[in-house]
């Protein structure tokens, strides 16, 4: 097994390289970049030239400095590279793209029943399946020259060494293009002729090949430094917990996104039009999933976020200041509803506005529970898990232990860990003490009132 693992993590606002120490799962560097879009060509697209530079730029000079025994790749979902051959047949679109309204009709028709994907019908592109369907159409020409379509981790393992895969993690992601239950390929994509262009299913945890002699050139690794198949990036925080917990466990992994996954849980209460779903982990099993755009709508409630006092947070809940669903329409539990404040948020300060946005979370964050199941102990990966007010809420609002995960960067943790081994996984945290702060209890019941008025 490696020692020093590269893991190319590429999420929604950033892109990062992180080095991990694999037989300890400790972070030696890491190096980031933002994860632009670009708004020429036929419809905004990921910038992978430029993204391609920093990784290889990374790579060399993390080589350089710790060395490099093998790379790992994971990155966020809703995206696919379609290629002509050796090259991309169109951009990589972004999948926050409107364009897939021109053939929302005709693909209410074609694609899968929830019973059938256990994907939910998502806004923008984030059915995968969706915008497969809609460049189809609207790039006739260009699509005509698609060879193969790779899922976004696979297309940047292949930029590595010239061999392509597809795998499920990355299929299973509320894409309509896989069938949980069945595990197999969706009726979409037989409906489509679209299965001869995806290439062979490879396990996530394997290790896909080697460098190209180009990649070791630009980077000065080994020649024989192995690549992973590459994991859909919420999958790869799950994995470092998988046999680790009690059943039923709840991994809330956070970011843009913030997705609560109940290993253990069951189907029966997930629920299509409130942005839940089954995600399928790197063993294949079905996993259901809940999630919000919990790192977005916080930004956009407390820009500049501080750390709030205990006078914020007693002021905040005594006298029931509260931002109510959703800010991100269309996503989360409750897409259909307009994000409002019960106060002018200009009135407060910034602490007192942060309070809000942990409480907020908190809040939605249970509602998801809700949908995908309540774990015995939930564990927190991310920047969340260092929001103290978030957690203190969270426990408060569930009965269950919540702690914050003892790993940095659990994407990153558990996509290192697909060379196989068992890196050792750091205790959480001690759990976080449900929040006593007094009137919590009138403030939800208040804020839930809110939103059902």
């Amino acid at each position: 097994m490696p020692r020093s693992v590269a893991v190319i993590d590429i999420g929604k606002t950033n892109a990062k390289l992180v080095l991990i120490d694999a037989t300890t799962g400790t972070q030696i560097a890491t190096r980031s970049t933002p994860n632009t879009v670009l708004r020429d060509g036929p419809y905004p697209h990921a910038d992978v030239e430029r993204l391609w530079t920093f990784i290889l730029e990374s790579l060399r000079d993390l080589q350089a400095v710790h060395g490099i025994d093998g790379i790992s790749v994971t990155t966020h979902g809703a995206t696919a590279a379609l290629m002509a051959g050796d090259a991309l047949a169109m951009p990589v679109l972004d999948y926050e793209h409107n364009g897939t309204d021109e053939t929302a009709g005709l693909y209410a028709a074609e694609r899968p029943a929830f019973s059938e994907s256990l994907s939910p019908l998502l806004p923008n592109g984030l059915n995968l399946g969706a915008q497969i369907f809609w460049q189809s159409r609207a790039h006739a020409e260009a699509f005509a020259g698609v060879t193969q379509i790779l899922t976004y981790p696979q297309y940047w393992a292949w930029r590595l060494t010239g061999v392509s895969a597809s795998e499920l993690t990355s299929l299973g992601c509320h894409t309509d293009l896989w069938a949980p239950v069945q595990q197999d390929f969706s009726s979409l994509v037989d409906g489509q002729g679209w299965r001869k262009l995806f290439p062979a299913i490879k396990p996530a945890a394997s290790v896909l090949g080697a460098i190209t002699p180009a990649v070791a050139a630009a980077t000065g690794l080994a020649a024989n430094t192995p690549v992973s198949c590459g994991i859909h990036d919420s999958n790869a925080s799950l994995l470092p917990h998988l046999g680790a917990h009690e059943t039923p466990f709840t991994i809330l992994s956070t970011g843009t996104w913030a997705i609560a996954m109940t290993v253990g849980g069951d189907t029966a209460h997930l629920d299509a039009s409130r942005d839940s779903l089954a995600n399928v982990d790197a063993y294949g099993r079905a996993v259901p999933t809940a999630r919000f755009m919990g790192g977005r709508e916080f930004d956009m409630l407390a820009p500049g976020a501080v750390e709030p006092t205990e006078a914020d947070i007693s002021r905040v809940i005594a006298e029931s200041i509260q931002a109510l669903p959703c800010f991100n329409p269309g996503t989360g539990p409750f897409p259909h509803a307009k994000g409002t404040w019960t106060i002018d948020p200009a009135s407060l300060t910034p602490g007192e506005r942060t309070a809000v946005a942990s409480l907020y979370l908190a809040l939605i964050t249970e509602a998801c529970l809700g949908l995908c199941g309540l774990g015995k102990q939930i564990i927190v990966e991310g920047p969340l898990a260092r929001n103290r007010l978030f957690g203190e809420a969270l426990a408060r609002l569930t009965g269950s232990s919540v702690s914050a995960s003892g790993d940095a960067t659990g994407t990153s943790l558990g996509a290192s860990m697909l060379f196989g081994g068992a890196p050792a996984h750091k205790a959480e945290a001690a759990p976080f003490a449900p929040l006593g702060v007094a009137g919590f209890d009138d403030y939800v019941a208040r804020w839930k009132a809110r939103l059902a008025a």
